[in-house]
């Protein structure tokens, strides 16, 4: 059976080497892709991303590279994992900057945390939390119910409305951690910065069937 190759969008919005290096870890194969072409033929695809909202769109846009996303997630059934922003790229429109439409891969808006949900939580939120997974099997397969990861970020989406198989953490509100919607996965957080919990996580993805 060949081994898989992993293909992480390069798009000049994130620190694509620390992902690069735990998949390396793992012994998974992975590419820096930012060809269009070259991510439409992908079947395991990663989506990093920190920073704009506003401006990772664009920049996808300009590369016609969210349409491909797009065509490769929904007609070829690829599977997908986006990270920190890239998870939040998935939904329908961000509100940083003012409105701008995401991927639509998923429908969910995101938005800015609330001062008034806050309570003694400072933005942005930045370090381990505690994550608390619906279930235990796929994306978030042999991961305690109640494990660490690590968070950067001032933006998020909330739980409402959300299909599949989720995870949640609360900053002062509960919020969308990570998801898998068959072959679509998003974590808020860091996997590769996320230590061992980190690491069975990007695992579980690589092995998703």
């Amino acid at each position: 059976m060949p081994k898989k190759i992993v293909t992480i969008i390069d798009y000049d919005m994130g620190n694509v080497w620390s992902v690069v290096s735990a998949l390396k870890y793992l012994g998974v194969h992975s590419e820096l892709i930012s060809d269009p072409e070259k991510i439409s033929n992908s079947n395991n695809i990663i989506l990093p991303g920190v920073g704009s909202f506003r401006k990772a769109m664009k920049t996808l846009r300009n590369r016609g590279i969210d349409e491909v996303i797009i065509d490769a997630v929904n007609n070829k059934n690829a599977k997908i994992l986006g990270i920190c922003l890239g998870m939040q790229l998935f939904g329908s429109y961000g509100e940083e900057n003012g409105r701008t439409e995401g991927l639509g891969l998923i429908d969910n808006k995101v938005e800015l945390f609330k001062v008034s949900e806050l309570g003694k939580n400072k933005i942005p939120h930045v370090g381990f939390n505690q994550v608390e997974f619906q279930e235990n099997k796929g994306l978030f397969k042999d991961i305690t119910t109640k494990a660490n990861f690590y968070f950067t970020h001032s933006y998020r989406m909330l739980i409402e409305g959300n299909e599949g198989n989720y995870a949640k953490c609360n900053y002062g509100v509960n919020f969308l951690a990570g998801f898998q919607k068959n072959n679509i996965c998003g974590v808020q957080f860091h996997p590769e910065k996320s230590q061992s919990n980190g690491l069975i996580l990007l695992k579980n993805f690589i092995d998703l069937t």
